[in-house]
């Protein structure tokens, strides 16, 4: 059919459409370019790093479409679902080449890429548009009617589905029309054109009038795709053409890590107060956001009724910066950045929120547990975290605006390096019957023992201290511990927001270790371990550091450590953010239950990547949790769902919030808990 040639009220069928194109163009490169010089406002962050590697993140990322297909159950098949429409698109996008190519080549058909190919993609579309009806019925049905409590039933997302739906449905419109006037064109494979032109056939349609049915089929094709290319800037599908840029540009540093304020010295503000504050990469994660409301269903503190969603954090704050663009652009069209686009925006009147106390609560902004679990399911890889702690810092070091009892933990880490207070010269004292060596009296070790201040200070948590050091006897480890001259690694002061006094620890602290010329370090708590091996590089503290749970499997895998008594319990283990989602330490723990003779273990519903937070990351340890439910408690809730008579941990942290949580339940009587160091003391032979 040369519809090329066709016209309406004379004019060429070509020239029409080279208009429409040119049109929806203009529109989209408008609303991209504008987005664009919004984006621009933000400041630095080189993304550019590891280009290889950043590809191939992308690439595997999106055409294998890991980040949705994960989460298919037989109860929940919505990442089967928008797999199916990726990648019926993914086929569509390259035949529409070929149906916008035939309103200005005459004849352009599949067969100048052979025979095969033209007889057997036609089968391939029809197979593809099948699916991509299949997944848009699944998801209306799902959003409309299922309604799980993640996706919000928006007009945006009917049109949105219509509008697919639409093109699938015309595209098999056109290929009946086509297989009658023009049967040459379409292989007889494609089973859904055959039938269509059979039921055209069928109702007396003559020809004339299908010729002419195909021409308003294969327009209203064309303005449908150039509508939805127009559309999708506009909306909460931006994702579609931001997420691969998204994806490239992830943090390529290890997933642990805070970004540093490396000019605390120089810098005239800290934090984050305006949202032209935050980097481009924060913002293009506000564009980029699908509202999936995947961070949200796995966030405990929105699970424990906090006023904090992940999801409503990122759409809050997009809705902000669209409405402030504007403002911070002026004339500039985004060459501005920082405080220059503040002023401009000051200038121009715009009287709009601010983003700290209006757009973002204070109590959404200490809700935080800083778990990582949002980043962990988001399919687009937005960075949460870093975007809550930089308006911490603000909050912290520029107002001096936090919860109240914080004010003790930073004065007792000032003065004493431990959140509790208590002396610091007093930080060895749980050793000092053990015969254990102080590097300051005998610095010939192999490896040093980073205590940290639970294991040092806190009554339950020395007992797991000296468990572990019972084991490095039983193998004979040359191993000693800083002593006295061991402080707090700063954790819970740069989560909370005060990266002054976490700086001043860490750098203290790196002179220290390197002063001894420490290689191997091992520790049982996770936020130490995250810190000291992810974090201290920033400053120049290279060190090989290992998590307790490590150390110990690896002797149990080499046959230095026999673990032979029995202990006869079902247990369940938890899983600490700080060691699994951050650092990705599942295995070892389980590893080390399983060698134990007699251990039944169970597994809570929500583990590994989804467990949940005991409630005590971000500095939420030293905090009141006025808000909601307790989160400890709901996280105890799910090993009691499984009913075991012991819950490990390999955390200080998570064990001292179970052993609140079971006595807050009264339910010392059947469940107790204990760290995996102990169990593994237990055992020993």
């Amino acid at each position: 059919m040369n519809v090329a040639v066709y016209k309406i009220l004379g004019i060429p069928n070509f020239i029409l459409l080279a208009i429409a194109i040119i049109v929806a163009l203009a529109f989209f490169i408008n609303r991209v370019k504008h987005l664009y010089f919004i984006l621009r406002i933000g400041k630095e962050d080189d993304r550019f790093n590891d280009i290889g590697a950043r590809i191939m993140f992308a690439l595997k990322r999106i055409l294998l479409q890991l980040c949705v297909l994960k989460d298919v159950t037989a109860k929940d098949l919505a990442g089967l679902g928008h797999a199916m429409i990726f990648y019926g698109f993914l086929c569509f996008a390259f035949s529409y080449l070929f149906m916008f190519g035939r309103g200005f080549i005459p004849g352009l058909s599949f067969h100048i890429l052979g025979d095969t190919f033209a007889g057997y993609f036609p089968l391939l579309l029809d197979i593809v548009a099948l699916m991509v009806i299949t997944g848009v019925v699944w998801g209306l049905l799902r959003r409309y009617v299922v309604r799980p409590s993640r996706l919000e039933s928006t007009p945006e997302a009917a049109i949105i589905m219509g509008i697919i739906a639409s093109l699938m449905v015309f595209h098999f419109l056109m290929e009946g029309f086509e297989v009658n006037i023009d049967p040459h064109e379409t292989a007889s494979m494609a089973f859904i054109g055959v039938a269509f032109a059979g039921l055209f056939n069928n109702m007396g349609i003559e020809r004339t009038t299908q010729e002419a049915l195909f021409i308003a089929s294969w327009w209203i094709h064309c303005l449908l795709v150039l509508g939805f290319m127009v559309l999708i800037p506009y909306s909460k599908h931006l994702h579609l053409i931001l997420a691969p840029f998204n994806l490239f540009f992830k943090s390529m540093e290890p997933r642990g890590a805070l970004r540093p304020i490396l000019d605390m010295e120089e810098a005239e503000t800290f934090g984050v107060s305006n949202i032209e504050e935050f980097t481009w990469k924060q913002l293009l994660d506000l564009y980029t956001c699908a509202e999936c409301g995947r961070c949200e269903i796995n966030c405990p503190a929105h699970l424990s009724e906090k006023p904090l969603s992940p999801r409503h954090l990122i759409h809050d704050m997009k809705v902000h910066l669209l409405e402030k663009g504007p403002h911070l652009l002026g004339g500039n069209n985004g060459s501005e950045s920082g405080t220059d686009a503040q002023a401009e925006a000051a200038e121009s009147g715009y009287d709009g929120p601010a983003l700290i106390g209006g757009v973002v609560s204070e109590d959404k902004i200490w809700s935080c547990v800083t778990c990582g679990s949002c980043m962990e399911q988001c399919p687009v890889c937005n960075e949460h975290v870093d975007k809550i702690v930089d308006m911490r810092r603000y909050m912290v070091l520029m107002e001096s605006n936090f919860p109240p009892e914080i004010q003790a933990v930073f004065r007792n880490m000032e003065n004493n390096s431990n959140p509790w207070g208590i002396g610091w010269a007093t930080r060895a004292d749980w050793a000092k019957d053990l015969g254990i060596k102080i590097l300051s009296e005998d610095s010939n070790v192999d490896i040093l023992y980073w205590v940290g201040c639970a294991g040092s200070f806190d009554e339950r948590n020395k007992k797991i201290s000296t468990a572990l050091v019972n084991i490095f006897k039983k193998v004979g480890v040359n191993f000693g511990i800083l002593g006295a001259e061991e402080k707090c690694c700063g954790d819970s002061a740069r989560r909370i927001g005060n990266e002054y006094l976490y700086q001043m620890l860490a750098t203290e602290t790196i002179e220290i270790l390197k002063g001894y010329n420490v290689k191997k370090i091992v520790t049982q708590c996770p936020h130490c371990y995250n810190t000291l091996k992810n974090e201290y590089p920033q400053f120049g503290g290279d060190f090989e550091v290992v998590h307790s749970t490590e150390f110990i499997l690896d002797l149990i895998e080499k046959g230095k450590l026999k673990l032979s008594k029995p202990i006869d319990k079902t247990i369940t283990y938890h899983d600490s953010c700080y060691l699994g989602r951050y650092n990705t330490v599942y295995d070892a723990p389980r590893k080390i239950l399983q060698a134990i003779p007699g251990v039944n273990l169970v597994e809570m519903e929500r583990n590994r990547a989804k467990s949940i937070c005991c409630g005590a990351g971000g500095g939420r340890m030293w905090m009141e949790e006025h808000l909601g439910k307790r989160i400890n408690e709901m996280r105890l809730q799910d090993a009691l769902d499984i009913n075991p008579n012991l819950i490990s941990t390999a955390c200080p942290y998570c064990l001292t919030m179970f052993e609140d949580a079971i006595k807050e339940k009264d339910v010392q009587e059947t469940l107790t808990g204990k760290d995996i160091i102990e169990l593994t003391e237990e055992a020993m032979a």
